[in-house]
């Protein structure tokens, strides 16, 4: 199973656009997505803050930004499976 971050904040409108993406593009057999809320880390803050939802797969450093939808998040976790 590979580990999938999706940086995100409460209160994010934009984050709770992308979460039903990844719940319906997701193979949960293959994918583990983690929330990460950047509000708890400056440094993510400093790097995110300004364009998150952002889904990384930090094994490979890999980020795919928003805005996304269904078929360029296919590309995406095909790129990485």
């Amino acid at each position: 199973m590979q580990l999938l971050e999706l940086m995100t904040t409460e209160g994010c409108h934009l984050c709770d656009l992308a979460v039903p993406l990844l719940v319906q593009g997701v193979d949960p057999e293959i994918f583990e997505v983690d929330l990460v809320d950047i509000a708890f880390d400056d440094e993510l803050v400093e790097r995110y803050g300004s364009r998150i939802p952002v889904l990384r797969h930090p094994e490979s450093g890999e980020e795919l930004n928003w805005p996304f939808d269904a078929q360029t998040l296919g590309k995406f976790l095909a790129k990485l499976a």
